[in-house]
């Protein structure tokens, strides 16, 4: 295959990544603290000496989108919103992870779980107990969660150290390389975070994908046709 081939292979690659994040954009666009996702193109351009040089498309890493969603009352106790930075931390099987979907609920020990059955830790990194018939669970401006008016937890909110390390786990599940409390967020209880993406938009991207994979696969053809071409013409 010829550089114009390799060069159009790597941008269908990177088109295919691209629809698949879009793909996975619209399938949670109603999913409560759902981030959209990106994928970011780079232009890697290999040397040719005296030669021209050869400029290849890569587009295999997704940037995770932090625009804050709209906020929806649920009226549910253990429903929390958070408005402006910061994420929930939980322990996972895997680790501590990050997390904007705040619909908990208590565990059969009693912790504070995500629906997903990850423990929610406070703002020490420990997890969060609720008692035994623990009735008329409020919290205060502060976040500090309380039962029956006796003081819980404080629920921290908490952000990756290095941003740029921030990595989509799976459904609202977020890594990092490591965590540190975050000011500037407030939790609003009896609310949750809707998904920040737009449908609309999203279909719109997922056509304008669509027709340039397509023309890609175009070129391709007519790539393979004058190439059998040539082969026909010089083995007569």
């Amino acid at each position: 295959m010829d550089a114009s081939g390799y060069v159009t292979l790597s941008r269908q690659t990177g088109l295919l990544n691209q629809m698949d994040a879009i793909a996975n954009n619209i399938a949670n666009a109603s999913t409560k603290g759902f981030k959209r996702e990106g994928t970011i193109f780079a232009e890697f351009i290999a040397a040719g000496g005296d030669g021209p040089s050869l400029s290849m498309g890569f587009a295999n890493t997704r940037a995770v989108d932090l625009q804050q969603a709209p906020v929806s009352a649920t009226g549910g106790v253990l429903d929390f919103a958070i408005e402006g930075a910061g994420f929930f931390l939980v322990q996972t099987p895997q680790g501590q992870a990050l997390t904007r979907a705040g619909g908990f609920t208590p565990g059969a020990d009693g912790t504070l779980q995500t629906l997903g059955g990850n423990a929610v830790l406070d703002a020490t990194g420990s997890p969060i107990f609720l008692p035994p018939g623990a009735k008329n669970i409020g919290m205060a401006p502060d976040g500090t969660l309380s039962a029956d008016g006796a003081p819980l937890a404080k629920l921290g909110l908490w952000a990756p150290t290095d941003p740029l390390t921030l990595t989509h786990q799976q459904d609202t599940i977020f890594t990092a390389t490591a965590y540190q409390p975050v000011e500037g967020g407030r939790i609003l209880q009896g609310h949750l975070e809707d998904s920040n993406v737009d449908p609309v938009s999203e279909v719109a991207k997922m056509i304008s994908v669509q027709r340039a994979y397509e023309l890609g696969q175009s070129f391709l053809d007519r790539e393979d046709d004058r190439t059998r071409a040539v082969i026909q013409t010089l083995g007569r």
